[in-house]
């Protein structure tokens, strides 16, 4: 394996890690899982989501790791240096591609919160006779003030990422990362608390496959990568930054458990106030913003619990941005750190430009539309149902066809005490079982599966 050192180092193995959760708990597990389960018929879709995590989200946590540690270069360097003189380096430059379309629109959501966060100051949040739906519906459909929140939004990330590694996203994901936790648990309390709170419960937690289609197990692939972040090689840039020193196991366990754990907890907090609420589970993109208030305003010094949390949130969400951003920023550096901070400002430009149709789309682009989806949403289902599985796709191809078996076995291996056995299964899932998954539900999505069942 090549092994070139990088300017940049997490100074910890926590440090890694808590940053590497951050860039994959999240809006993902956050915002998006809550809304995607509700609109995707409940437990049965939650179950998928875990499911895939593990089998395939996992295994190519792993491989991601191993690309970047074991080359210590960011992600369209890296495939280069294991695949010289071939086109395999179009994995990184589509995981690059996709991290910017990714953050277009994920910036938006990141401006939502930015939104609710300073009416949250000003205590304008929460109102016995507020109609939190409509409230939504009403901020969104703002054009200057989604934009501005957009902007500001995108400016804090790109100020965080010129400062690089350590002073930047590590020290602000030590920080913050726990606290989130402790929040909610506050919330789930109250939640769970609530008149019919098991309903809720029920629907998350209780599997009904009746409501399942090929549809809703794309999407639990494609949210299952889009939670871990895998599958644009953010992680094979975040790998890169680790120690020779540290193993990749660990890290990787730690990181899916805690993004699991925390989808746990988002199901617990939306859900049981949901049905209690009287609220629509299928709400879509809005329905963490309706439910919170909601919920909050049934505790006690609920406006400055929501403060809190709304604090957190943002957060989380910013430190998935900081991985978005830091991808795109590294392709660009190539080590050379006094290149950072004017890369990050021009990239940030860009990705503020090419994310105001999202941010519009709710507004005066509200009647644009592709395959009946708005813009926002037509670029959300882009990355995480097309680009993301199909960059794990190429990833899954790439990993056991061009690194050699010994090298991924001592890569994988070193500091940690599994054996031959745990290799080999691991190397069994990325060569035959992603693949053929993903490519089994491409053929249902299309038609091509069903046509070819019919003809036996």
């Amino acid at each position: 394996m090549i092994s070139i050192q990088t300017s940049q180092q997490w100074s910890s193995k926590i440090g890694f890690i808590l940053s590497a959760a951050g860039s994959a708990i999240g809006v993902g597990a956050i915002w998006k899982l809550p809304y995607v389960t509700g609109v995707s018929g409940g437990g049965a879709f939650f179950l998928l989501f875990i499911l895939f995590s593990l089998i395939i989200g996992f295994p190519l946590l792993l491989a991601e790791f191993i690309i970047g540690r074991s080359t210590q270069k960011e992600a369209v360097s890296a495939y280069r240096s294991l695949a010289p003189n071939t086109q395999w380096h179009w994995i990184g430059k589509l995981g690059v591609f996709t991290c910017f379309l990714l953050l277009s629109f994920y910036s938006v959501i990141g401006g939502w919160i930015v939104i609710y966060f300073t009416k949250g100051l000003f205590g304008g949040i929460i109102s016995d006779s507020a109609n939190y739906a409509a409230v939504f519906d009403e901020t969104i459909a703002n054009p200057l003030l989604v934009i501005g929140a957009q902007f500001a939004f995108l400016a804090f990330t790109v100020l965080v990422v010129a400062k690089g590694i350590q002073n930047g996203i590590e020290k602000a994901s030590k920080i913050l990362m726990p606290a989130l936790f402790i929040l909610f648990f506050v919330l789930i309390i109250r939640s769970l608390t609530l008149d019919n709170a098991m309903e809720g419960v029920k629907f998350f937690l209780a599997p009904d496959f009746s409501s399942i289609t090929s549809q809703s197990i794309l999407f639990a692939m494609g949210q299952a990568f889009f939670s871990l972040s895998v599958g644009v090689s953010v992680m094979v840039t975040y790998s890169s930054y680790l120690s020779k020193k540290e193993s990749l196991i660990q890290p990787a366990i730690s990181i899916v458990s805690m993004n699991l754990f925390i989808a746990l907890l988002a199901g617990l907090a939306i859900f049981p106030a949901v049905f209690s609420l009287g609220l629509e589970p299928a709400q879509g993109p809005g329905l963490l913003f309706v439910v919170l208030p909601a919920v909050f305003d049934q505790i006690i010094f609920g406006e400055a619990f929501l403060l809190g949390f709304l604090a957190l949130f943002l957060f989380a969400t910013l430190t998935s941005a900081f991985s978005m951003l830091e991808i795109i920023v590294a392709t660009f550096v190539k080590g050379k750190e006094e290149k950072r901070t004017k890369y990050a400002y021009i990239i940030g430009v860009l990705i503020f430009a090419v994310g105001v149709p999202s941010a519009l789309s709710y507004s005066v682009f509200s009647d644009i539309t592709f395959f009946s989806k708005n813009i926002f949403d037509s670029a959300d289902y882009l990355v995480s149902n097309i680009l993301m599985p199909f960059g794990v796709f190429l990833i899954a191809i790439f990993v056991p066809m061009k690194i050699k078996k010994s090298a991924l076995r001592e890569e994988l291996l070193q500091h940690s005490r599994l054996g031959a056995t745990a290799f080999n299964i691991w190397f069994f899932i990325m060569k035959y079982i992603i693949p053929s998954v993903i490519f089994i539900v491409f053929l249902d999505i299309t038609g091509i599966l069903g046509k070819i069942i019919a003809l036996f």
